[in-house]
């Protein structure tokens, strides 16, 4: 049976193959999934996005993005949130901004919430929506475990990562490599410092967002730390991307956010690539310590496993990514969310869910 699905992304970051942001990235692989096998994907955006499916775009924010430009913004990709539902018959509502309770739509159409950041970076009121068929859920089980007791929320859906995209072969190279938003909550200033106490390059990839305290960060606390060994790159493609972190020694993620999941170390297993990062939120889940990278607790022991990166098998890697973080896996698992919310959860959703998973051979 054919969906109908709208998704509707975090007004203020662009979604595409190009996107930078987790939540932008999930939601655009789900895009294009929707669309390979037949059903009718919708993506509200704004500007600059680029969707398989419709994209109905709302203006991006004119410079720095304050409280009042926010609410604008926000006002704008309600309406247009509003005419999708007007001018298509939707089946299921997909929301993935962090703000998305500024925008959700009337009852009506079932919608399915995916929780993509720590579960106190949103307001509380979100766990007490009184919407009828609206769904929550996490990302991975640390994040649910951080979510306020007694919310209902449907079985975890862990992050997928396209393979066979990521599959290259380069010859690895004396540099670490790190990615992200770059703003205080990430930390990468500390991976330069780590990269400079043991004299190996640092290639920091990625957006600096017009929010006044990125900005401010990246001045403060990135540009003094700058050379020509320890280098800011902007934003990367996948086609770069994969060659960065197929080649580099290690990926370094000192992020001090609770973080719900990683893409990038994902990406980095996939590429054959260990990761160092330290133990926050999802990320002891996704490394196996000594197997496919390590868990620190500073810069120093950052420092030392840059230099121990070498002992990891690149294949094992590879190995872990296949067996845990297929997109293919992830892509199935939100295409049965669907079906069972379009459905209104006829059997009981989370026990259906449930089932489904039990039943399904591990990708």
């Amino acid at each position: 049976m054919s969906l109908t699905v709208l998704s509707v992304a975090y007004p203020f970051a662009p979604v595409g193959t190009g996107a930078v942001g987790g939540a932008e990235q999930i939601l655009t692989h789900l895009d294009h999934a929707l669309v390979r096998e037949g059903h009718r994907s919708l993506v509200v955006a704004c500007e600059g996005s680029e969707s398989a499916g419709t994209l109905i775009p709302t203006p991006a924010p004119p410079g720095v993005i304050t409280d009042e430009v926010k609410a604008e913004i926000q006002h704008q990709h309600r309406r247009n949130v509003e005419r999708a539902l007007e001018r298509w018959p939707v089946d299921v509502i997909h929301m993935h901004g962090i703000d998305f309770h500024e925008y959700l739509p009337p009852p009506g159409v079932p919608a399915l919430v995916t929780l993509h950041l720590p579960p106190d970076w949103y307001p509380d009121e979100v766990y007490r929506l009184d919407r009828p068929d609206t769904y929550l859920h996490c990302v991975s089980a640390s994040q649910r475990r951080r979510c306020p007791p007694g919310v209902d929320l449907l079985p975890e859906i862990e992050n997928g990562v396209p393979l066979d995209d990521l599959y290259a072969r380069h010859a690895k190279r004396n540099f670490a490599f790190t990615m992200g938003r770059i703003c205080p909550e990430k930390n990468f200033h500390t991976a330069l410092d780590a990269g400079k106490r043991v004299g190996v390059p640092v290639l920091l990839a990625g957006e600096v967002f017009p929010y006044e305290w990125h900005m401010q960060y990246f001045r403060e606390e990135i540009e003094p730390r700058l050379d020509h060994q320890r280098r800011f790159i902007g934003p990367v493609g996948l086609a770069r991307k994969r060659r960065l972190l197929t080649a580099a020694r290690c990926l370094l993620q000192p992020s001090l956010a609770p973080e719900t999941s990683s893409l990038v170390a994902i990406e980095s297993l996939a590429c054959g690539t260990p990761v160092i990062a330290f133990p926050s939120g999802a990320l002891p889940d996704i490394i196996e310590h000594g197997k496919t990278g390590f868990i620190v607790q500073s810069m120093e022991e950052m420092a030392d496993a840059i230099q121990a990166a070498g002992e990891i098998d690149p294949e094992t890697c590879r190995e872990v990514a296949r067996e845990r973080f297929s997109l293919e896996r992830m892509v199935e698992r939100y295409f049965d969310a669907y079906r069972q919310i379009e459905r209104k959860g006829t059997p009981p959703l989370a026990e259906a869910m449930s089932e489904a998973e039990e039943a399904r051979p591990v990708a």
